[in-house]
C-alpha cells in the first residue's frame, strides 16, 4: 500500500489531509490496527487476495473497505512512502470533501456493525441499559416508599428499553458467532491459492 507523502505544501486540498488522518486514527482504534494512510488508492495486491475480497464498495468508500479486509484478514501489509505532486493547471479533483468523507463515514459504521458486532450491539446495548436504569429507578424507589406505582407509561417504557438492550446483546452474541464462522471461510479462501514469491 502506498503511504501518500507530498513533496508540495498546495498537493492537498484544505482539510483533506487532516480528515485522512482523523480517518487513519478512527479505523485503527475501531479495528485495533494502526494505520497511517487508509485513503491512498494506489495498492498493489496478491492473487490470494484479490480472491478473498468480495469488492462490494464503490467510488471512494472501496480503501476503506480494502483496508478494512486486510485488518479481518491478519494478511501482511506494508505501506510505502510515494511522493506525490500538486495537479496540474487545469484538472480537477473528483473528490467532493463533505459528500465523500460523510460516505466514508457511513461505511466505517456499516463496517463496524458487520465486522464488530459484538462490539456495535454491545454499545447500544449499553445505551439502552443506561437509559432504562435512570428511568426506572425513580419508578422503583417510589414503589418501595408508597407502595404505587404512578408513572405506568414511564415504568413501560423503562422496561422496554431494557428488553431492547438485551434483545441488542443478544443479536450481538449470535453476529459475532455468525462473523466467526465467515472469517474461517474466507480465510480458508484466501489460503487456497499459493503465496506470491
Amino acid at each position: 500500500m502506498r503511504r501518500q507523502v507530498s513533496s508540495e505544501s498546495s498537493a492537498y486540498r484544505p482539510g483533506h489531509e487532516s480528515g485522512n488522518k482523523a480517518f487513519n486514527r478512527l479505523v485503527g482504534w475501531l479495528f485495533g490496527r494502526r494505520v497511517s494512510d487508509m485513503l491512498s488508492g494506489y495498492r498493489i495486491f496478491s492473487r490470494r487476495f484479490v480472491k478473498s475480497f468480495p469488492a462490494l464498495s464503490k467510488e471512494f468508500e472501496i480503501e476503506t473497505e480494502l483496508t478494512v479486509h486486510s485488518m479481518n484478514l491478519r494478511v501482511p501489509q506494508v505501506e510505502v512512502e510515494v511522493g506525490f505532486k500538486d495537479r496540474p493547471v487545469g484538472s480537477e479533483s473528483k473528490l467532493r470533501t463533505y459528500h465523500d468523507g460523510f460516505r466514508i463515514l457511513g461505511l466505517i459504521g456499516s463496517l463496524l456493525r458487520h465486522e464488530r458486532p459484538l462490539l456495535f450491539y454491545g454499545v447500544l446495548a449499553a445505551i439502552l441499559y443506561v437509559i432504562a436504569v435512570v428511568l426506572g429507578v425513580p419508578v422503583v424507589w417510589e414503589f418501595v416508599q408508597t407502595g404505587l406505582v404512578p408513572r405506568f407509561p414511564t415504568a413501560i417504557l423503562a422496561s422496554s428499553l431494557a428488553l431492547l438492550g438485551t434483545l441488542a446483546l443478544s443479536i450481538g452474541l449470535v453476529l459475532d458467532g455468525v462473523l466467526l464462522s465467515r472469517r474461517e471461510q474466507v480465510r480458508l479462501r484466501y489460503l487456497q491459492y499459493a503465496a506470491p514469491r
